[in-house]
């Protein structure tokens, strides 16, 4: 691991910098899909989380922002987004981000987080089951509206120790989906996604929490999205 610094951000030249990173690690040009340092302020101010990744020399190389929700009369964190500037991904900084961002959000009194992800994107999928041990316990078709934005929806609980991410959770006593997949995202051929995205509309609408998404050993071409029954 590289020598990182993770602390919250602070000031007009840090909120600054982190807009732009999330500009840049996005790749988003047009001024709508901006983030605001203004509201980083806010969110800041307001039990909030803006968290940054620092190197040695100084140089922002990750950031998250997130705020607070409340569901049920539960409260919890959502985190909105989490970036890592390029040459530094896969390094474990979105870790050390989430690990940081959940012992922030925790000091508000949230005892769990959520964010969404996209449920084809395979090296996502394995991040947030495999290494951070995370639950799905929504889909949301389309979520921003748009063709090609489905969503799940995951909450991870807030421990006082980090967490040890799926070791030991297979999906008993739920079922698993098997499906094609490429290198980087499940169902790649039009038909199997449009089966895939029934599939999983499905078994959430009855009772179904996604644990994990996983390549069966010997069968290299197919994953298997692992459900267990809700409680």
């Amino acid at each position: 691991m590289m020598d990182v610094t993770v602390r919250e951000l602070d000031g007009m030249a840090e909120w600054t910098g982190a807009a732009a990173l999330y500009r840049e690690v996005f790749g988003y040009t047009e001024p709508e899909w901006g983030l605001s340092p203004r509201l980083l302020a806010a969110l800041g101010e307001n039990a909030g989380t803006v968290i940054g990744a620092f190197t040695g020399d100084g140089t922002l190389t990750g950031f998250c922002y997130g705020f607070t929700g409340v569901e049920a009369g539960e409260l919890y964190h959502y985190s909105q987004a989490a970036v890592v500037k390029a040459g530094f991904q896969g390094a474990g900084l979105g870790r050390l981000l989430k690990y940081a961002q959940a012992a922030a959000a925790r000091r508000t009194g949230a005892r769990t987080m959520r964010w969404t992800f996209d449920p084809y994107a395979l090296r996502n999928a394995h991040f947030n089951f495999a290494v951070l041990g995370a639950t799905g316990i929504r889909f949301l078709p389309d979520f921003y509206r748009e063709p090609g934005t489905d969503r799940v929806l995951v909450s991870w609980e807030l421990t006082d120790a980090a967490p040890e991410g799926s070791r030991g959770r297979t999906g008993h006593g739920g079922e698993s989906i098997l499906v094609a997949a490429g290198e980087r995202c499940a169902a790649p051929d039009p038909q199997d996604r449009a089966w895939l995205r029934q599939q999983l509309l499905t078994r959430f609408a009855t009772g179904g929490r996604l644990v994990g998404v996983a390549r069966p050993e010997g069968d290299p071409g197919r994953v298997a999205y692992l459900f267990e029954d809700e409680a």
